[in-house]
């Protein structure tokens, strides 16, 4: 573990002001780590851009490209489906070898190479579906990597006592990225095109791998894991009920909001009649909900416990998307309730992935972490081709509003599996991991 900087002490007679006192018992030590600094601002950076193309690509298909509904559905598929065929395997790589930094850096430089290639595409005039399909699947399989690895080079970073604060920094730069990203894509788009607003992404993937290179934690090699091990993983999900009951509820929310993302900006364009710039500052400005969230979900889950606010904001989450649509055609009555879904929806989502996350990594073993994190994506994350997929159909079918309903009310009733569970009932983080030995004897 690295080693922190004392802080010089205070010299006799002279008093702090109150207000750095307070400062100081908010910052976690992990400000004062290097190797945290410069992870906690690689995936800022990288956050950023991933929600400038989270925008720019499907407008790309939408604007540019003339895309059906079930076109764009078929592209929000493409950009997961790897969850869904890669990440358990993905997740026993990076147990095995170890090499968590390297994998990262890999993944951003794909990453950048891949989208260069559709605003490049789209000046020589050749741009086509096809060719969104495939980047979005290709980058998709690279964020698999990155994001099974990023958790063990987490937790060679940060310290067990600080995985809370450690993800509320990092969960609060992807809050940031939600206010910044989208609004900085809206007007890129209204400005230029949305092919070119993807050059944005390309320089923020490069700027995270040149910080991603600049630190080298201990990252111990697992060489015990073999082709067993994508089981191994699966099974101590499935015998630890904390864990099965979370994957079970997250999954199926994954699944309704995919439904629910495949839709709204078309739903918004057409249907309501937003522009590209008002669309991008909508979910810009409600995303300011997600800062909120990143800021209070400490003190919540203090308060109430860290799994009653785990269950707080997977029920607010859905919840507050219902106002979507709700929302009359054109005006500003439609702006103001997109505006407050997305706030209402970045708070629940806050308070919901920042203990969830903490909670996954206090029950689970350091080596298992890449693997039971890969069974995540791979159940979480894979929900999501489906959903777009099935969002686009419904879409078709029955129409835009009635489609975002039922995404609406499956979201809020993923819910269910989590009350019956140990989670309402933990007060705190667990103070180390579940027992290996007790867990493979099935009890």
């Amino acid at each position: 573990m690295l080693s922190q900087t004392t802080p010089p002490p205070r010299l006799r007679g002279r008093r702090e002001p109150a207000w750095r006192d307070r400062i100081a018992k908010r910052l976690p030590d992990l400000s004062r780590l290097r190797a945290f600094r410069r992870l906690w601002a690689a995936q800022t950076i990288s956050y950023l851009g991933d929600q400038v193309t989270v925008v720019a690509l499907p407008m790309t298909a939408v604007l540019t490209l003339g895309a059906s509904a079930s076109e764009t559905g078929l592209l929000a598929a493409a950009g997961t489906a790897a969850n869904l065929v890669f990440s358990l395997h993905a997740g026993a790589f990076a147990d095995r070898y170890g090499k968590h930094r390297a994998t990262m850096v890999s993944a951003d430089l794909g990453r950048a190479v891949l989208l260069a290639s559709v605003p490049l595409a789209y000046w020589l005039g050749v741009l086509t579906l096809g060719q969104l399909y495939l980047v979005a699947f290709l980058t998709g399989t690279l964020a698999v990597l990155f994001n099974v690895s990023a958790v063990g080079l987490f937790t060679a970073v940060v310290p067990r006592e600080s995985y809370v604060q450690g993800n509320s920094l990092i969960r609060g730069s992807y809050s940031f990225s939600w206010v910044a990203g989208p609004s900085a894509a809206g007007v890129l788009v209204q400005m230029m095109s949305a092919p070119i607003a993807l050059i944005i992404d390309v320089a923020s993937f490069l700027g995270s791998a040149l910080l991603l290179r600049s630190i080298r934690p201990p990252e111990p090699v697992n060489r015990a894991v073999s082709g067993h091990g994508v089981r191994e993983g699966l099974a101590f999900v499935r015998r630890t009920p904390a864990l099965r009951a979370k994957f079970a509820a997250e999954t199926s929310l994954s699944f309704f909001h995919s439904v629910y993302f495949a839709l709204v900006i078309l739903f918004a364009a057409r249907t309501l009649g937003l522009s590209a710039g008002m669309i991008g500052l909508t979910l810009g400005v409600g995303a300011c909900g997600a800062l909120l969230g990143s800021a209070v979900t400490g003190r919540t889950s203090g308060r109430i416990g860290l799994g009653r606010a785990y269950v707080l904001g997977s029920l607010l989450y859905p919840a507050a998307l219902a106002l979507v649509p709700l929302a009359p055609d054109g005006g500003w009555g439609a702006v103001a309730l997109m505006t407050l879904a997305q706030f209402g929806g970045g708070l629940g989502l806050m308070l919901c992935d920042i203990s969830g996350n903490a909670i996954q990594q206090a029950l689970t073993p350091g080596r298992l972490r890449s693997r039971v994190q890969g069974a995540y994506l791979a159940f979480n994350a894979g929900a999501r081709p489906l959903g777009a997929l099935a969002g686009g159909l419904l879409g078709d079918r029955i129409g835009l509003r009635p489609t975002l309903w039922i995404a609406v009310i499956g979201g809020v009733a993923s819910v269910l599996p989590l009350l019956p569970s140990p989670l309402p009932r933990m007060r705190d983080l667990p103070r180390r991991p579940v027992d290996l030995e007790h867990i493979a004897k099935g009890r």
